[in-house]
């Protein structure tokens, strides 16, 4: 793979996460896990009391399943994203076809997983959502802002502007945006970006990153259909170009 990679970030395993899952065995199973490699586990057993301990803020990451007493999953994500939580989510569902998947990803999940599922693999899965999160806190610049072109990215509140407007956009979308945006002008194949900005962890999802680039134009692009920030190299890759 090509790409400068970034400063190894390690993950500060003194992290809080929130579980909202409704099945008591399996946050149990999460739980123990989760505690057993040092992260602080919090529960929520229906999504309006998730929604209600997610929106304060406290933690680092959430494991969020779709289908939950009072309200679904994905309209949690929805709500977090419109009050402009960037909080990583990573996503839970027994439902294993791919539109399903594409709801959630829509919604604002950063990551997806079916039950049932490997509990190694899903260890990997939240320390790669943790790393990135760091890796953009730990920005080396002192004002923690890049500019590009009409594009602004705030990297200390994860936040972008356009134009001088505030865009919302889900931690994995910023982190998408980020990547393009440090190697403006270059060409980025989609096998960089799966490795470099999901750690390769959703390849199994077809069109992750052309469904992800697409959200992106619709929330960048004056004509989404003829972007000109975010352009397409055909049988190549991907190119942000300010």
């Amino acid at each position: 793979m090509t790409g400068t990679p970034s400063s190894i970030v390690n993950v500060d395993r003194n992290k809080r996460i929130l579980v909202v899952e409704d099945e008591r065995q399996l946050c149990m199973t999460l739980g123990d896990r989760l505690s057993s490699e040092g992260y602080s586990v919090d529960f929520a057993h229906d999504g309006k009391t998730g929604l209600e301990m997610a929106a304060k803020g406290l933690f680092d990451l959430i494991i969020l399943d779709v289908m939950l007493p009072m309200e679904n999953g994905l309209d949690i994500c929805v709500e977090l994203r419109k009050s402009g939580h960037t909080i990583p989510v990573l996503m839970l569902t027994a439902r294993r076809q791919v539109v399903e998947k594409v709801a959630g990803f829509k919604a604002g999940a950063d990551d997806y997983m079916t039950k049932p599922f490997d509990t190694m693999e899903l260890m990997a899965r939240v320390e790669a959502l943790l790393r990135r999160s760091a890796a953009l806190e730990s920005s080396s610049r002192a004002d923690g802002q890049y500019q590009f072109g009409p594009v602004t990215l705030d990297i200390l509140r994860k936040r972008v502007s356009l134009n001088g407007q505030v865009v919302s956009l889900t931690s994995r979308e910023f982190q998408l945006l980020l990547y393009l945006a440090e190697r403006s002008g270059k060409t980025i194949s989609r096998e960089e970006l799966l490795e470099r900005v999901w750690g390769d962890m959703s390849g199994n999802v077809t069109r992750t990153v052309d469904m992800h680039i697409a959200t992106l134009r619709q929330k960048l692009e004056a004509n989404p259909r003829s972007p000109e920030l975010v352009l397409t190299d055909p049988g190549s890759g991907y190119r942000f170009q300010p």
